[in-house]
């Protein structure tokens, strides 16, 4: 879960975000978003991507879903869109022992596409942070001129921007404003 969150918050922005750090970005498609996120996934996954001729779109879809689902403004809707998403993509859950590590458990989709495997897990993956933390961990950064989404997995619910960057950007401004106050 843990390894899951960072991925679906960047594929989210790469695909979905107008804004991010502070700078306009466009928001990536089809082979563009195929080629950027492949390369955040494991060798094995990324090449399956490449492999697959219409994953862009496809990527695309899955970030616009987890995107309405990370930001709802009722737990009842976000429940209800990541319920929605888990019976889409039909989640499955199956054991794993990946080397070095002990078995533990995967939840890919079952349709035949490594878009449908991703969406499936990404789905369970939002299902276990909300229930084990709560439905406030999902939200968008709140720095000036950044519209990216964050995964908060911190102890104690504390996070508020999408990086480092924008927190130090954010902490940099209000430094700024006390000063001449």
């Amino acid at each position: 879960m843990t390894r899951q969150a960072p991925l679906i918050a960047e594929l989210v922005n790469l695909a979905t975000s107008h804004r991010r750090g502070g700078a306009q970005v466009r928001p990536l498609e089809d082979k563009e978003l195929m080629k950027a996120f492949a390369a955040e996934l494991s060798e094995d996954g990324g090449a399956a991507l490449r492999a697959d001729p219409d994953a862009g779109g496809r990527l695309a879809e899955l970030a616009a879903e987890l995107r309405e689902a990370l930001l709802a403004d009722r737990p009842a809707d976000q429940a209800a869109r990541i319920n929605a998403m888990i019976r889409k993509y039909g989640a499955q859950p199956y054991l794993v022992e990946d080397v070095g590590q002990p078995f533990h458990l995967h939840f890919h989709g079952s349709g035949g596409t490594p878009v449908q495997a991703l969406g499936g897990e990404f789905a369970t993956v939002l299902a276990l942070i909300v229930d084990g933390y709560g439905p406030g961990r999902f939200g968008q950064c709140d720095a000036h001129q950044c519209d990216a989404v964050y995964i908060d997995l911190t102890r104690n619910n504390s996070r508020r921007y999408c990086s480092a960057a924008c927190t130090a950007r954010a902490k940099t401004a209000a430094y700024r404003t006390r000063r001449q106050s």
